[in-house]
């Protein structure tokens, strides 16, 4: 079980890592540094490839194909496939522990854990969740290659970063069952609804996100509050919401007008509204109840983190640092609220003499994933 629960957080913050490397990998346009897969024209690295990509840097200095590109997109891709090869690990290593427990009738250690902490017992690795996260990893990778072979393609790229932060969800949900969490307040079980309304909103803005950066609009506004001197720019729905096109131009080929990526910025500085609205309502609710305060604490923090990168994205024009740091409190966020959605679940289903006033310590943030 310890070896299981080292090797699930190292997936999870390898997979956190790799978020981040992605946002870096298409604010540095590397997404084509190698324009075939798995490989790079058709070898194992692009050490193997160097004439080939000099020979294309040469004829286009500023396009996609360059020897740092390459490396840097291969290197994600490296990442990605031993990500997923500790997926497999996991998938086998929950069975086997499964097996093990019903042959002894209870989780190796768990008695001693809930003892020393005081907090509520881990549960069993799951299995269906284990097998699932790799079924999830796989697709992941379709829609890695897809988004080489489909040249960028928005709709296809945008979702390959949502499969990401899913892929943090259901590492972070098998992480929450293998380390239990502190007792939490029944008063906590009041907002179930609205943790969930969180996590929509929240996915919902990272879609948004996702399209603006898929779609090159972060500077399209490149003023705030208002965008282009004033309160309602000209925008043009239609075409910056057209999903199924190819980067910078319309479905039918023509190029892609500035008002549409002024819509697709705008929607998303909107949005960023609402989900302020939601998310810091829920962590000022919940911020002084038990087993609540830390992950209130850093929800709001993470907030106010992700207001000074995307304005530091705006003023700044795009600074690569600010804008992958903006994509990793995206992902922050994503397991922070998860962690709150399972924590009200938690104290909206516990009895009353569960629902104590418990020891403030619990799993530290590296353990539990919060």
């Amino acid at each position: 079980m310890p070896a299981f629960r080292k090797l699930l957080f190292f997936a999870l913050f390898l997979t956190f890592d790799l978020i981040m490397f992605g946002a870096f990998v298409r604010i540095t346009d590397a997404g084509l540094g190698c324009p075939d897969w798995p490989g790079c024209y058709g070898k194992a690295s692009p050490l193997g490839a160097l004439d080939t990509i000099r020979a294309e840097a040469a004829q286009r200095p500023d396009g996609p194909v360059t020897v740092f590109k390459a490396w840097v997109e291969m290197l994600h891709r490296y990442v990605a496939a031993g990500l997923g090869m500790i997926i497999i690990a996991l998938a086998v290593m929950a069975t086997r522990l499964q097996r093990q427990a019903r042959g002894s009738g209870a989780l190796p250690g768990q008695g001693a854990l809930a003892a020393a902490d005081g907090c509520p017992p881990p549960m069993r690795p799951g299995v269906a969740l284990a097998w699932f996260t790799l079924f999830w990893i796989i697709v992941q990778g379709i829609f890695g290659a897809w988004t080489v072979t489909l040249k960028l393609k928005p709709l296809v790229v945008t979702l390959h970063l949502l499969g990401g932060m899913l892929l943090f969800a259901l590492l972070l949900a098998q992480s929450v069952r293998v380390a239990g969490h502190p007792p939490v307040g029944r008063a906590a079980g009041r907002y179930v609804g609205w943790a969930v309304a969180a996590l929509a909103v929240l996915f919902a803005q990272i879609a948004l996100g996702g399209w603006v950066s898929t779609n090159y609009a972060t500077l399209a506004c490149q003023d705030f509050p208002t965008c282009q001197g004033v309160w309602w720019p000209d925008m043009d729905f239609v075409a910056g919401f057209e999903v199924w096109r190819r980067l910078g131009v319309t479905g039918t080929g023509d190029a892609l007008p500035f008002q549409a990526l002024t819509a697709i910025h705008f929607t998303h500085r909107l949005f960023a509204l609402l989900v302020f609205a939601v998310i810091g309502g829920l962590a000022w609710r919940i911020r002084r109840i038990e087993g609540m305060q830390r992950l209130a604490r850093a929800l709001l923090a993470v907030l106010a983190l992700q207001l000074a990168t995307g304005l530091t994205n705006i003023f700044l024009d795009w600074p690569l640092a600010a804008a992958v740091l903006h994509t990793g409190g995206a992902a922050a966020l994503v397991g922070l609220v998860l962690m709150v959605n399972f924590r009200t679940r938690v104290a909206s289903g516990q009895p009353p003499d569960l629902a104590r006033t418990g020891p403030r310590s619990g799993p530290s943030f590296a353990q539990a994933g919060v």
